[in-house]
């Protein structure tokens, strides 16, 4: 990720003060109906009474739970109406830059479309999701956007996309979200005796720990199998016409030279390699090659519920490329289970939704696991690699842009290690844990292993500014080796040494991901709390 446009990105979000965010002390019963007073209580009040006022679907809230439906409706028209706008930009694509941020436009607003529709659709009389579920999406649809700027940015055609973001549709999807996590309550979420979370079912744990799985299609480069490619297989099953039940592809050994993509509503893909030394699917695209980070991806990830055991995923642009994705996940409730990912710059993009890492390995130099997931990494190696000349090395830059965004990086029980290059020359660079990318950046290690590579500071400052050190929240929990020491760690107002097993605790499975309702139906090990 390029250090500039991110700082540039950052100054063009509409930041407003949140002292206006509801109050929970307040009685429904006793709140006025009156849409101004409803909209002087989100953080952005102005374009909450405009649209409001000009809705189809006005009438006065008498609850919060109604004024939540009503704001999630207006952000889902506005999103509606602005991937009308970017699907018009099409024609007008008269260069290779533009193209390519259109492309990531088109296909981030259809989801911004399907997330806020879930919620509502969630939200409605039968109330099919939980308020958890609801924020989530919703954190997802405002990630969306940020990304399709992102990749303007990058590629130097903010002008072409410019107009498509008049709509106003970041602030009132922030509003949404600072209603709904007003109404957010901890979610009972049970556990099975195994010790895997329920949202995983009975049927996926046992494909997880088979070591023969009976397979829906087969990849093979040889021809021994349904198909050569694994995209090929990836098309056939998002073909398919009962789509409920778990759909898995087994990739045979072999190096897959290819860019896969498991697109929106190819869900419940289960992919089986036969091994991390084994299975190996690689692809060189990078920003310095004229792609955008979001689309550079050799693994883009989509559909819901994905799952991935045994594969390597690399990106071979190398250092002087710039940012290059080895795999970018926006899959809710997807698992990376004995997988590996490989990369200098932006190796993996926990993009956006609920994902669990298991028993990984992360292979990289700068911001190397970035992104605005939930994301918990368990059981797994984070590997630093010697970056260029002058470069210092960052492990994690985690994009939480909106306070009530409920997202964060969270890695426990791990091991954060030099890799075979770095260990030569290991005191010739630097290299932090984190540092902000975004205004409310959250990353947390717990009951780590850090290795002496780490420095006494533990953590970056964006551009040697001020940004973000007040308001982003950064944690360690009980970490161990020589470079965990928290004695000289950055001073900053929003870092945290944890001493509390019940704060370390809302960083865990079971409650930042809401592991407990999902995770166990998948068979991947996986410890609840700390």
């Amino acid at each position: 990720m390029a250090m500039q446009i991110r700082l540039l990105l950052v100054i063009l979000l509409f930041i407003v003060p949140f002292s206006s965010f509801f109050n929970p002390a307040l009685s429904m019963r006793s709140a006025p109906s009156n849409i101004t007073w409803w909209c002087s209580k989100t953080p952005h009040p102005e374009p909450c009474q405009y649209f409001m006022s000009h809705s189809r679907h006005r009438f006065s809230p008498k609850h919060r739970s109604q004024f939540r439906k009503m704001m999630v409706r207006l952000a889902m028209d506005r999103a509606i109406n602005a991937r009308k706008h970017v699907l018009q930009f099409g024609p007008n694509c008269d260069n290779n830059n533009r193209k390519a941020a259109w492309s990531d436009c088109s296909k981030l607003y259809a989801n911004t479309v399907l997330q806020l529709n879930r919620t509502l659709q969630g939200l409605g009389s039968h109330r099919s999701c939980t308020d958890f579920d609801a924020q989530t999406w919703l954190s997802t649809a405002l990630t969306n956007i940020q990304t399709c700027e992102l990749g303007s940015l990058e590629l130097n055609v903010s002008d072409f996309i410019t107009p498509i973001m008049s709509s106003n549709l970041s602030q009132l999807i922030s509003n949404s979200l600072a209603v709904n996590g007003v109404l957010l309550k901890k979610e009972n979420i049970s556990y099975t005796e195994e010790g895997f979370p329920s949202w995983l079912s009975r049927h996926d744990r046992r494909l997880l720990q088979s070591s023969k799985t009976k397979a829906n299609l087969v990849v093979a480069k040889d021809g021994s199998g349904h198909y050569r490619t694994v995209q090929g297989a990836i098309n056939a099953a998002a073909r398919r016409r009962v789509t409920g039940g778990r759909f898995i592809i087994h990739v045979k050994r072999g190096v897959y030279r290819e860019n896969i993509e498991v697109a929106l509503n190819n869900n419940n893909i289960m992919m089986i390699g036969e091994g991390m030394k084994s299975t190996i699917i690689t692809s060189g695209r990078s920003v310095g090659g004229g792609f955008t980070t979001y689309n550079s991806a050799t693994a883009g990830i989509d559909g819901f519920h994905f799952i991935a055991r045994d594969i390597t995923f690399i990106n071979t642009a190398g250092p002087l490329k710039g940012q290059a994705v080895a795999l970018r996940s926006a899959s809710d409730l997807s698992v990376f289970y004995r997988c590996a990912f490989q990369g200098y710059q932006d190796t993996l993009m926990v993009h956006s939704q609920r994902q669990f890492y298991r028993e990984c390995y992360i292979y990289g130099t700068i911001d190397f696991i970035f992104g605005n997931a939930a994301v918990v990494f368990q059981n797994c190696n984070i590997l630093v690699k010697r970056p260029l000349k002058g470069q210092a090395n960052v492990i994690t830059a985690q994009g939480r842009n909106d306070p009530y965004q409920n997202t964060a990086i969270s890695i426990q029980n791990s091991r954060v290690m030099a890799a075979p290059d770095l260990k030569p020359v290991v005191r010739a660079f630097k290299t932090y844990l984190g540092r902000p990318w975004q205004q409310y950046s959250r990353t947390v290690v717990l009951k780590t292993y850090i290795d002496s590579l780490v420095s006494p500071l533990g953590w970056s400052p964006w551009l040697e500014t001020n940004f973000a050190l007040d308001t982003l929240y950064y944690g360690e929990y009980k970490n161990y080796g020589p470079g965990s020491s928290t004695r000289r760690r950055v001073k900053w107002r929003g870092f945290h040494v944890i001493n509390s097993p019940a704060v370390a605790s809302q960083f865990t499975v079971g409650s930042l991901i809401a592991g407990r309702s999902w995770l166990q139906a998948t068979g991947v090990p996986f410890t609840f709390g700390l």
